[in-house]
């Protein structure tokens, strides 16, 4: 019997009424018997987080795909009832309306022109070319690491990988890329106005706001064909407000890396979990872009989706979900869908066709995929190749699961190795 099938078994049947609580560290360890409870007792499903915010849950593969593509289902956060927005608005004022018009929370037309600012910079063509450099930044990473007996892989590379990747890439100065923080990434997890940690929760968005002030100031002063100055160019003539260019920086600093970071910590748990299939990719690295493929519908850093906004009470796959209320896919559930993906819960190399949703699907499918799936590659392969025997250092079922809401990964991951090559 598989972890999968014993947790199903323990689990109680879904209750019709009471919202199903989402959070936990049982939860956060593997979510996927519960994700398959709730997938096959229908596709809708009322849910509870941490905060006491409630949502509409989204299950199966069908129904998160036609969700993604739903015109009626609109991202922008003035869409939400007062109900939604007495405990989802944990940002405070003035940063919530400051830093939070970026793309996610947009839609047409505007999102149209704000997606069109940032595209070509990841193209894939252009993500590309810009492989070798990459794959210069990685080995520089292991080689600062500890010649051999082991050490944390996500302080000592996937925390810090994906933050020298995009300054290349969005063209963040090397001066300000020095001042960045990893700490400000923690501002999209939720800490609520009666938590201990609330204000320091505050004192990391001031910080990092004024560090987006910065950015903006130098690049307005310096400007070059980079991406960050060209939202800075685009701000002067007009096309952004004050608010829409610090969202979008600060969604390109923050989102741009913080999931690419958890991503390469889950793909190594599954990795270090299956020690057949890690052997296997290590000994032929032609596998990569399949397995990073396979890795990432496995087990996604995006969880779930962000919030989506009915504008009308209306029939959501056969729930009537109220107007302002949250909607959020499940794309982790949706990924493990019997029904799309035979034997859905076993990690295979060799799947084909894999049309997972680890990027979503529709108009706001990640505009950075191409970049993101570059780094795992080029992340994975040199770690493996680099890392011989690697191994976890302490049994992987102690190693605690971030807490984040809507994102999966591990916040330090000790691994031992015989040498550093």
């Amino acid at each position: 019997m598989t972890q999968a099938e014993s947790g199903a078994n323990r689990l109680e049947p879904v209750d019709p009424v009471d919202p199903v609580d989402l959070y936990g560290p049982e939860y956060k360890r593997d979510p996927y018997p519960l994700y398959t409870k709730l997938r096959d007792a229908g596709p809708v499903h009322r849910v509870r987080f941490s905060s006491g915010v409630g949502a509409w849950l989204v299950t199966g593969y069908d129904a998160a795909h036609a969700t993604l593509n739903d015109p009626r289902l609109g991202k922008n956060h003035d869409l939400g009832n007062d109900r939604w927005r007495a405990l989802a608005s944990i940002m405070p004022e003035p940063q919530h309306a400051q830093l939070q018009v970026h793309l996610l929370h947009q839609d047409p037309p505007k999102h149209t022109v704000m997606r069109r600012l940032v595209t070509n910079a990841f193209a894939p063509r252009r993500i590309d070319a810009l492989r070798p450099r990459i794959q210069e930044l990685a080995d520089t990473l292991v080689d600062a690491m500890p010649a051999d007996r082991g050490a944390d892989v996500v302080a000592c590379f996937a925390a810090r990988f994906p933050f020298l990747v995009l300054a290349e890439v969005i063209g963040l100065p090397a001066e300000s890329a020095a001042g960045f923080r990893r700490e400000w990434c923690k501002v999209v997890q939720p800490v609520g106005p009666k938590d201990p940690g609330r204000a320091a929760y505050e004192g990391r968005l001031r910080a990092l706001q004024a560090y987006i002030a910065d950015v903006v100031a130098d690049r307005r002063a310096n400007p070059d064909d980079g991406l960050l100055a060209r939202l800075v160019a685009a701000h002067t003539a007009g096309e952004l407000t004050d608010h829409e260019l610090d969202s979008m920086v600060f969604q390109l600093l923050v989102a741009g890396q913080e999931p690419v970071t958890n991503q390469i910590s889950t793909a190594l748990m599954t990795l270090l979990r299956h020690p057949r299939h890690l052997a296997r990719l290590r000994e032929d690295p032609t596998l990569l872009p399949a397995a990073v493929e396979e890795l990432l519908r496995y087990d996604s850093a995006f969880e779930l989706t962000t919030w989506r906004f009915l504008g009308a009470d209306d029939d959501l796959h056969g729930t009537t979900v109220p107007a302002g209320d949250s909607v959020i896919v499940s794309l982790c559930a949706a990924n493990r869908d019997p029904a799309r993906f035979p034997d859905a819960d076993t990690l295979d190399f060799d799947r084909s066709p894999n049309p997972h949703l680890a990027f979503g699907h529709g108009i706001h499918f990640c505009p950075a995929a191409a970049l993101a799936r570059v780094e795992l590659q080029v992340a994975l392969g040199t770690l493996l190749a680099r890392l011989p025997d690697l191994a976890p250092a302490v049994p992987v079922e102690d190693i605690a699961w971030i807490p984040a809401v809507l994102a999966r990964g591990v916040d330090s991951l000790p691994v031992t190795y015989t040498e550093r090559v």
